[in-house]
């Protein structure tokens, strides 16, 4: 349940984000006996799905669904949770927290678990229908579309990958190369695609026809229809890294988009701060995220016990 206010001002951990990562490490730690508080801006990367599919003992349970639980379970072990936003965080191994509501708390550490944004092509229809019949993730959704006529919208050169992959899964696949030239493509790039039997439509995508609110074709730029009820694009990832940038975390620039730098356990380069879900790759699903966050937790329980032992000797 969603809390307006807390009970406390003074925590061992402050998670920042309610999503799979975020509640997974909530729950250990709350099992660890540590005071914690999960704050929440309530708007999930898969919010527009209505399922998610690969998590075992989970497979096809709604995302809204799937963190109610999580957040029945937190409830039991004393983590506090709270609907809103963290504006702004300083402090060096004790962190003064700013929420947009209510007043600032303090944190001995900190789980970053923020997320991502993905921004879609600026084709007619394609963020409408989003999470229905325009999708991203083939083993999210491939096994509910199989068979059906795919199409792929190329957003890159690098669109060939997920023209290739989505073919395992239907053998009626066109690959639109959209604002993406032919010549773009290297010859292996081709022979492949052609090897999975994709076909290679060039010309800009103009819109997506829809018809009875089902996706029934794409529509190019010439008034050329293509049938298909599925479409995979590539969103552009935006990763939400304010906070970790407030603090001066050290960034790694990738291919797609910019991520925190990290160890195995999601320790970013500032001392008490861990990142874990989508903040630290464009490509983890549910499990992944989840793990993430129980991995965070774990070495954060480590960390404080061996603060507190130190300190006591020290003291």
């Amino acid at each position: 349940m969603m809390n307006e206010t807390f009970g406390s001002e003074t925590y061992d951990v402050v998670v920042v984000g309610g999503g799979a990562a975020g509640l997974s490490a909530a729950l250990v730690l709350g099992r660890a006996r540590h005071r914690t508080l999960v704050v929440d801006a309530g708007e999930p990367r898969n919010a527009p799905s209505s399922h998610m599919q690969g998590y075992l003992s989970r497979d096809g349970m709604a995302p809204a669904e799937f963190l109610a639980l999580g957040r029945e379970e937190i409830a039991r072990y004393g983590v506090e949770l709270v609907r809103g936003r963290v504006t702004d965080v300083t402090g060096d191994g004790d962190f003064t927290v700013v929420l947009d509501k209510g007043p600032a708390v303090r944190a001995r550490r900190l789980v970053v678990a923020t997320g991502l944004k993905d921004e879609m092509p600026a084709v007619p229809g394609v963020a409408e229908r989003f999470g229905r019949d325009v999708l991203h993730c083939p083993f999210c959704h491939g096994w509910e579309v199989r068979d059906e006529p795919f199409g792929v919208l190329a957003s890159s050169a690098a669109s060939v990958h997920q023209a290739l992959m989505v073919s395992q899964w239907s053998k009626d696949v066109v690959f639109f190369l959209h604002r993406v030239a032919e010549e773009e493509l290297s010859d292996q790039d081709l022979r492949r695609l052609a090897a999975a039997g994709v076909e290679v439509v060039p010309g800009e995508v103009a819109e997506l026809v829809v018809e009875d609110d089902r996706l029934t074709g794409v529509r190019l730029a010439d008034g050329t229809v293509h049938a298909r009820s599925v479409l995979f694009v590539g969103p552009r990832p935006v990763p939400r890294t304010s906070l970790l940038e407030r603090l001066g975390a050290e960034m790694n620039e990738t291919p797609f988009d910019t991520y925190p730098v990290i160890d195995s356990t999601g320790l970013t380069t500032v001392p008490g701060v861990w990142a874990a879900g989508n903040l630290i790759g464009f490509s983890e699903q549910v499990v992944h995220a989840a793990s993430g966050g129980y991995r965070a937790a774990a070495a954060i329980v480590g960390d404080l016990l061996m603060a507190d032992l130190d300190a006591a000797l020290n003291g």
